[in-house]
């Protein structure tokens, strides 16, 4: 197979795309659903936990590998001239990096940033309050993450159906 080394970064891509697709989903079907189904200052506590402990190596390696390894196997793509590989693997860079990456810094950091700024214990009223300004919104930008990470995990697995075409 002449172009093994494409194929390995490509699935390693691919790894890392479903990783933070499979991250992003999981917060829109069922974390934040199950948190809107309890006390808020309880909501806002465990969310201000969960975004707390989501900084480690392991989310870290997924969340700022992917596009690195992205990078590479767009860059292995051309230099083999794998040009439909390298046309998908482009467009799965663009939506990990606008998508996923701007977006998180733009939105979501700076609303988690806001929550861990909250003390408690609060009023039951300040509680509803706070989770309802924070939940709804949060969740509308996580859904566009989840919807821009699946579609580079989409286009990383066409670049290798086309890179394996061509092996």
């Amino acid at each position: 197979m002449r172009n093994l080394p494409l194929l390995c970064l490509t699935l390693l891509s691919l790894l890392g795309c479903g990783a933070i697709f499979g991250f992003f989903y999981a917060w829109s079907v069922s974390t934040l659903r199950g948190l809107d189904r309890i006390e808020p200052e309880t909501a806002i506590a465990a969310m201000q936990a969960m975004n707390a402990s989501v900084r480690n190596i392991a989310f870290g390696l997924g969340y700022f590998g992917t596009p690195v390894a992205l990078l590479i196997t767009l860059a292995t793509a051309m230099l083999t001239q794998v040009r439909g590989a390298a046309m998908a693997l482009a467009i799965a860079l663009a939506c990990y990096g606008l998508g996923v990456t701007l977006f998180t810094a733009q939105v979501n950091i700076p609303m988690n940033q806001a929550l861990a700024q909250v003390s408690l214990p609060l009023t039951p009223d300040q509680a509803a309050r706070i989770w309802a300004d924070y939940s709804g919104p949060w969740q509308q930008a996580n859904l566009l993450r989840c919807i821009a990470s699946g579609l580079a995990l989409f286009a990383t697995a066409v670049s290798l159906v086309l890179v394996t075409r061509r092996s």
